[in-house]
């Protein structure tokens, strides 16, 4: 994560460094070179090329399809101090020509554009490439535009003390564009059965493709048990568990005429495990496979080659942008919570550790969200004080005027996972037989049909036999409600840990290109996993980085 950046104070003052400069006899005080006095170098970056689709549904209009930045020598991240070093100061130009486009597609410039052709005026440059951002380029075809038109945008920069690499982008229009065949779960599909895809493409663009590649990927739950000659596979099982999973990319020499649609000449098998549950399958045309490739850890596959064959009568409606499946829809999983319990008389502290599983069969993946957390809440027994609590645990109100505990545990979660939250409780007045209510949210969810094992306590000074700290009787009936966070006066450090053999999820970040949602605790078209805990949802969102 960034550090919140601050800019140069010498910014605000500009002006006046620059007329003491000049006043001092020390001429202007802005131009960089390198070390070794040669001028600084500097790249201007974005997109090399651009394929204008023929289709309206293409992308977003409101956004630029290249967006140029300077890259500057060393690293743009800041330092301890919070600041980016500045590695150029002075008055420098980019130059956006776009004339090669007349007629050709309707062109949107940043800064000062006159017609085809725009100006860019600034005065600082950042080490690195990420502040150094100059402004989005947005294309369009036009009523002039046509299959096969192509022109090029021509991006220069000048400025003392600064020798700028220029950029060219290339933009064809209505150039080969492959939609995937959609693609449908079989009725009574289940977990360990294999799905055979029947993937496919048409190409929609107005030229023909002279080859093509067509990538495949499965999260962790799914594989692809065959392997053909002209297919690579890498198994990713390290890092985090939403990117985990198989690629296959296999390449299709040919001619793939435009407005055709083509199959593979068999179907796709995609092997689900036993503890898969709405993983995720694509399938992606793309034109070259080098860039797919630069990763090491492919592996040429072996056998004979997968082949298209041409597939006459395709509806055009039964394409998409987008060919990816959730597989499978129907499995269960077991989420358990086990409470403690301790004795002690006034002024003693004890421990009270909460323990978490998923005793599955199936994993929690939560992909299609982008790993969010999944919350259950601790009640403090009465007579108690917590002075230590875990390190994902927030002090909260759980119902009016009762405090508690909120804590998180992050998704992705393995089939097999086990968490332990650590409480210390000091005892300020011996009450027999204490309970705090420990409980995940209660809530229609068929993925896991048993939640009896939801809910669990922490019993202090139990009396009468046994401590009572399991199971959802035997303490009291009302159900959690966490609202706003309060202040954790006696303090939230901690950890919670997990066994060796299985994992929380651990960096969850980010989020998939090719997913399926995972479990179904998310709600709907927000793809987030929200968590009500009675009539209030509580929401965790991971926030990421701004570009």
């Amino acid at each position: 994560m960034r550090r919140p950046v601050r800019r140069s104070v010498f910014r605000a003052a500009i002006g006046l460094l620059a007329a003491t400069a000049l006043a001092a006899g020390f001429g202007p005080a802005s131009t960089a070179f390198a070390e070794d006095g040669a001028p600084l170098p500097v790249a201007i970056t974005g997109e090399n090329h651009v394929d204008l689709s023929l289709q309206s549904d293409d992308d977003d209009p409101s956004q630029p399809q290249v967006v140029l930045r300077l890259a500057a020598p060393g690293s743009d991240e800041p330092g301890d101090d919070g600041v980016i070093p500045v590695v150029h100061q002075g008055p420098y130009t980019i130059k956006i020509d776009a004339s090669g486009l007349k007629g050709v597609a309707a062109v949107k410039l940043p800064c000062e554009a006159t017609g085809l052709t725009a100006v860019c005026d600034r005065y600082e440059i950042n080490a690195g490439e990420a502040y150094n951002r100059i402004g989005g380029i947005r294309l369009d075809i036009d009523a002039d535009s046509a299959a096969g038109d192509f022109g090029t945008i021509k991006v220069t920069g000048e400025g003392e003390g600064v020798d700028f690499a220029p950029l060219t982008i290339d933009v064809l229009v209505g150039g080969p564009e492959l939609r995937g065949r959609k693609l449908s779960e079989p009725k009574g599909f289940a977990a360990g059965d294999t799905y055979e895809a029947p993937v496919g493409f048409r190409n929609v663009g107005g030229m023909a493709a002279d080859g093509t590649v067509l990538h495949f990927h499965g999260s962790r739950g799914l594989s692809f048990p065959d392997s053909y000659g002209n297919c690579a596979y890498k198994h990713t099982t390290e890092g985090s568990l939403l990117y985990q999973g198989t690629d296959a990319i296999c390449t299709f020499p040919g001619t793939y005429k435009a407005g055709t649609a083509y199959t593979l000449s068999e179907p796709l098998k995609v092997k689900t495990a036993a503890f898969a549950l709405r993983d995720g399958f694509s399938a992606v045309g793309a034109k070259k496979a080098e860039a797919l490739l630069e990763n090491d850890g492919y592996t040429p596959g072996t056998g004979a080659p997968l082949t298209l064959e041409e597939l006459p009568g395709a509806s055009a409606g039964d394409y998409a942008r987008y060919s990816d499946l959730d597989l499978p829809t129907t499995n269960t999983y077991d989420l358990v919570l086990t409470g403690a319990s301790a004795q002690g008389k006034a002024g003693d502290t004890v421990k009270a550790e909460i323990g978490f599983r998923n005793d599955g069969p199936a994993w929690l993946s939560a992909l299609r969200s982008g790993g969010e957390s999944i919350a259950f809440s601790v009640a403090v027994p009465e007579g108690a004080k917590v002075t230590k609590s875990p390190e994902h645990c927030n002090l909260t109100t759980i119902e009016e005027g009762v405090k508690g505990y909120l804590c998180w545990v992050e998704t992705p979660l393995l089939e097999n996972t086990k968490l332990s939250f650590p409480f210390e409780l000091r005892i300020d007045k011996v009450v027999k037989n204490a309970k705090g209510k420990v409980a995940l949210p209660t809530w229609d969810n068929p993925v896991e049909p048993n939640q009896s094992n939801n809910t669990a306590w922490i019993v202090l000074n139990a009396t009468g036999g046994g401590d009572g700290s399991q199971g959802s009787s035997g303490g009291p009936s009302a159900t959690p409600h966490p609202t706003a966070s309060g202040d954790d006066t006696a303090g939230s450090t901690g950890t919670s840990g997990s066994d060796a053999t299985s994992s929380s999820g651990g960096d969850s970040g980010g989020g998939l290109a090719f997913t399926g949602a995972g479990g179904a605790l998310l709600l709907g078209g927000s793809a987030l996993l929200a968590l009500g805990l009675g009539a209030v949802i509580i929401v965790f969102v991971r926030r990421r980085s701004a570009a």
